[in-house]
């Protein structure tokens, strides 16, 4: 029983370290692009509310990896880790 616990915990913290990233990476995405409004913030901004909206369905690997693309699209650089 023990060992189900642990393998249970250690196939989770990678899904719970990804959780904490995402708000980390959009308020870096805002910040950069909060008031510009030309065609790359523009899809810069799309692929971050596409980030937001994995993040909210729970699918944290792949909201990175969105939040990642819109940054790139933007020439943000990403934060310290």
């Amino acid at each position: 029983m023990k060992t189900l616990v642990v393998i249970a915990m250690i196939v989770a913290l990678p899904a719970t370290a990804f959780a904490f990233q995402c708000p980390v990476l959009q308020k870096e995405i805002e910040k950069h692009l909060g008031n510009r409004f030309d065609a790359t913030a523009s899809s810069a901004k799309q692929l971050a509310a596409q980030g937001d909206a994995l993040h909210k369905a729970g699918n944290h690997a792949e909201s990175v990896k969105k939040y990642e693309e819109a940054m790139k699209s933007a020439k943000i650089e990403p934060p310290k880790k």
